[in-house]
């Protein structure tokens, strides 16, 4: 029998505080606490606590950035998917520093994470759209170019 993935355990969770007649719509701290008070989660193990903590850093140099002298906003680390003694590894750098090879794999691994999130959110709509019959059905528009020239020129305005 295939073992329950943590991301399979969190979404019973979820499904299991709904089905308790707890709260709804609700937090993810709500749920959280709701799971460890009715003793649905173990006790964190050591390596679960750095995993953990590795997702935290993770968050913290996605959200590093610093303002260049145009006055630009730039993300200071990247992650980029390597090959390490045989197995695949995201190893993150800064973009003063790092080789033009581990950004161009980091700034194609962002761009595939982009058309996955396009991809899933022209499923949602079309779906939206075909089962739920708004009387306005929701229009989405995936060409981003006109969008990212305004915000540049909002930038340049500032």
């Amino acid at each position: 029998m295939r073992k329950e993935t943590s991301v399979e355990r969190n979404q019973r969770l979820v499904r299991e505080y709904r089905e308790s007649g707890m709260p709804w719509p609700a937090t993810t701290h709500d749920i959280a606490r709701w799971a460890h008070r009715e003793g649905k989660i173990e006790r964190p193990t050591e390596e679960a606590l750095v995993a953990k903590t590795a997702e935290q850093i993770a968050k913290a140099m996605r959200e590093e950035y610093f303002t260049d002298d145009k006055g630009r906003s730039v993300r200071a680390k990247h992650a980029a998917r390597v090959g390490v003694q045989g197995r695949m590894r995201m190893l993150w750098d800064d973009i003063r520093t790092a080789s033009s090879q581990h950004l161009g794999t980091a700034f194609q691994l962002r761009r595939q994470q982009i058309v996955g999130d396009c991809k899933q959110l022209k499923v949602d709509v079309d779906w939206f759209n075909e089962y739920r019959t708004p009387p306005q059905p929701v229009q989405l528009v995936l060409d981003f170019t006109d969008d990212v020239l305004e915000q540049e020129m909002l930038d340049e305005a500032a």
